[in-house]
C-alpha cells in the first residue's frame, strides 16, 4: 500500500473514474431465456449459467427486497486459520472488532453472498483503507455477474501482501462497498485491522 496525503471519506467509495463504459440494460431471467432461441449452443450455455433460476424465482430471504444479500467478509491469510466478519447483523458493531494481521503476510479477502430474485450484473467490491484519517490505499475488484441461487456464492480477491516495517505497524480503517454496474449499493460497511510484528503481539 502506498501512502498518499488525501483524506478519505466514505463517500469516496462511490466515486468511479470517468470512462466511456455503459452497462448493458438489465434483462429479466425470462427475457434472457427467450432471446437467441435459434442458437442451440447459446441456449444451452444460458441454461447452464442460470441453473435453478429457470424453474422460477429464487428467493432466499422473502422479507429482504435486495437482490444481493452480503453475509460475510473472510480474511484468508496464508498458512493461518480464516478470520471472518458477520455482515448480516448490526454493522456498527464491526468497528469494535479488529483483525490482527502479521506484517508482510500474504492474504486474500473472500466475500460471501446470496443472489435472489434476478440476475445481478457487474458486481464490484470497492475497498478504501485509511490510517489516522489519511487515505493509504483504494482497490476495486470486478466480481462479475451472478444468477440467483439457493446456495451461498462467493468471490475471493487476488492475493496481496500486508505492509511491513515499523511505520506500517498501526491500526487501519477500511470502508467497504459491494455495488454493481448500475450503482446499486448492496452493502456498505466499515471495519478495522491492525498490522503487528506477529499474530499475537
Amino acid at each position: 500500500m502506498a501512502d498518499t496525503d488525501q483524506v478519505t471519506t466514505p463517500e469516496d467509495l462511490d466515486k468511479e473514474p470517468d470512462t466511456n463504459y455503459k452497462p448493458p440494460p438489465e434483462k429479466s431471467i425470462s427475457e434472457l431465456l427467450e432471446i437467441d432461441q435459434e442458437d442451440e449452443s447459446l441456449r444451452k450455455y444460458k441454461e447452464a449459467l442460470l441453473g435453478q433460476a429457470q424453474a422460477g424465482p429464487i428467493i432466499v430471504e422473502p422479507d429482504n427486497p435486495r437482490k444481493v444479500i452480503v453475509k460475510r467478509l473472510v480474511l484468508v491469510p496464508n498458512d493461518r486459520p480464516e478470520l471472518s466478519l458477520d455482515l448480516s447483523g448490526d454493522l456498527s458493531k464491526l468497528k469494535k472488532e479488529t483483525f490482527i494481521i502479521k506484517e508482510g503476510v500474504s492474504y486474500k479477502i473472500r466475500i460471501e453472498f446470496f443472489v435472489q430474485r434476478e440476475i445481478v450484473h457487474g458486481l464490484k467490491y470497492v475497498q478504501k483503507t485509511s490510517k489516522m484519517g489519511i487515505s493509504v490505499d483504494k482497490m476495486t475488484h470486478m466480481v462479475g455477474s451472478y444468477a440467483p441461487k439457493a446456495e451461498i456464492q462467493s468471490y475471493t480477491t487476488p492475493s496481496e501482501d500486508a505492509p511491513s516495517g515499523m511505520l506500517a505497524r498501526s491500526s487501519y480503517t477500511v470502508h467497504s462497498l459491494f455495488t454493481d454496474d448500475d450503482k446499486n449499493e448492496h452493502l456498505k460497511w466499515e471495519w478495522t485491522f491492525e498490522i503487528k510484528k506477529d499474530w499475537k503481539d
